[in-house]
Formats: structure tokens, C-alpha cells, sequence
């Protein structure tokens, strides 16, 4: 392993693409490897043993192909199963989380944090919001439906604004920000803004992942140098049909300013 070496990436599926994006964006020099585990979508309805196995072979195989550092892109692994695997590999492992702190130093009324079941109840999300002082102005809604749909259903546009609207009709209070507190739903961000119309801050945790990559690859002088850009590979643990679907919507976010 050198500075040379990829930058590996997993989420539970297709999700995780827009934090590869964002990677990509700020440090395209990097070539980068990405597994989604869409066989096995959606992580956040299982229990925390399941996805720490699942999470443990997914960054096997990255292993396998001399990554410099792991990138967990799924908040769900994140809570799961990121301090274990940090004792299990000796590389760094870069997790997630929600960004419910610029959320709330931005703004003053209620912030809706969207994620899976798992992330809303583990201990991380827990202590998280226990250490905001404004942690009361937090509503914390799952939204297990949206993985599937960001999955299977994004071609079908009235669906999709169909279903993002019924989950946002749930909510009786009126929001000021909205947390997107798992990356599959960072793909909804064109439906949710048109729910709102345009009326909220929407967050997400990428850029600070990404920044927080770059920043432990430089204080190990880790950063590749080399004066072109660096390759993307893209693997999915479903099916061939599914790395397709990858490269395409991955091109189709290089494509857009909004992400």
C-alpha cells in the first residue's frame, strides 16, 4: 500500500455513489473503488450482527485490493459496525454521520432528520444528539421505504415524488431544515426540495465525510500526486444489471450542480 493505492467506498447499495461523487469532486487525482451491497439492501432493517458481517466482508474485499482507507458511505454501517471494523483493519476507516450540527447552527426552528430505522435508535445517533445544546429542536422520522426506491424506482419520477411526498405529509410540524441521514436519500433531494417548494435547508453529511478523508490522507502525506485523474471502478454484490445502473446514475451526478 502507497499513496498511490485506491480509496475503497461501500454503502448497503446505491447510495454511497453520491459520497463517491463528492470524493471524486475535491480530490480528483484519487482513483477509488466502490462496492454497493444492493444483494443485501436494505441494511437498516436488519440487526446490527447482520450488517457488521456484512460490512466485514465488503471491506474484505476491499482489502483484497490494496486500499489505502475505507470510506463507510452508509450511515446505517456507520453506526453499526464502524468501531469494530476499526479494530479489525489496520487502515483508516472513514464514517458517517448525519449533519445535524451545521443543520442547527444554520437555522433556528425545527430540523427533520431522515434516516433508517437502525440509525434513528443506535447509541451513536443517541449520543449525538444528547450533546447539542439544541438537540430539543430535532424530529427524527425513518424512512425504511426510500432506500427501496432509490434502488429500484428512480426512473419512474411520479412514484418516487409520489412517495417522498406521503412520507413528508406525516410530518405536522413545521421544518426549517431537513437531514438526510442516509445517502440513498441525497438522490430525493430534486423531490424533496419541490415538496417544500424550495421553502427548507436541506443537509447532508458527504462534503464533511470527504473532507475528513482528504484531511487524514494529507497528515500522512497519503494524497496522491500524480497530474491526472485517477480511475473509478464500480462493483454491486446483486448483479451485473446493477453495476450498469451504478455507472449510470454516478455519471448522471457528475452531470448535476445540485449534488
Amino acid at each position: 500500500m502507497d499513496k498511490f493505492s485506491k480509496i475503497g467506498v461501500f454503502d448497503s447499495g446505491l447510495g454511497g455513489l453520491s459520497v463517491l461523487h463528492t470524493i471524486r469532486q475535491i480530490m480528483p487525482n484519487e482513483s477509488l473503488i466502490y462496492i454497493g451491497d444492493s444483494k443485501n439492501a436494505p441494511y437498516g432493517t436488519k440487526d446490527k450482527s447482520e450488517v457488521l458481517d456484512l460490512s466485514k466482508q465488503v471491506c474484505n474485499t476491499l482489502i483484497s485490493n490494496d486500499v489505502k482507507a475505507i470510506v463507510i458511505a452508509c450511515n446505517t454501517a456507520t453506526s453499526a459496525a464502524v468501531n469494530e471494523l476499526r479494530s479489525t483493519y489496520d487502515i483508516p476507516i472513514i464514517g458517517m454521520e448525519p449533519a445535524i450540527k451545521p443543520a442547527l447552527r444554520q437555522t433556528e426552528g425545527k430540523v427533520l432528520v431522515l434516516a433508517t430505522e437502525m440509525t434513528l435508535k443506535e447509541e451513536k445517533f443517541k449520543q449525538l444528539v444528547d450533546s447539542l445544546e439544541e438537540g430539543y429542536r430535532i424530529i427524527k422520522m425513518p424512512a425504511p421505504e426510500w432506500v427501496e426506491l432509490v434502488e429500484n424506482h428512480m426512473s419512474d419520477t411520479d412514484r418516487v415524488q409520489n412517495e417522498v411526498d406521503r412520507q413528508l405529509n406525516k410530518v405536522t410540524e413545521k421544518i426549517e431544515a431537513v437531514v438526510l441521514g442516509c445517502t440513498h436519500f441525497i438522490f430525493l433531494k430534486p423531490y424533496i426540495r419541490t415538496y417544500y417548494k424550495d421553502k427548507v435547508e436541506i443537509f447532508d453529511g458527504n462534503m464533511g465525510t470527504a473532507l475528513q478523508l482528504k484531511n487524514l490522507l494529507e497528515s500522512h502525506n497519503w494524497l496522491n500526486d500524480q497530474p491526472k485523474a485517477g480511475s473509478v471502478e464500480i462493483l454491486n454484490t446483486k448483479s451485473e444489471i446493477f453495476v450498469e445502473k451504478s455507472y449510470e446514475m454516478f455519471n448522471w451526478l457528475e452531470t448535476r450542480d445540485e449534488f
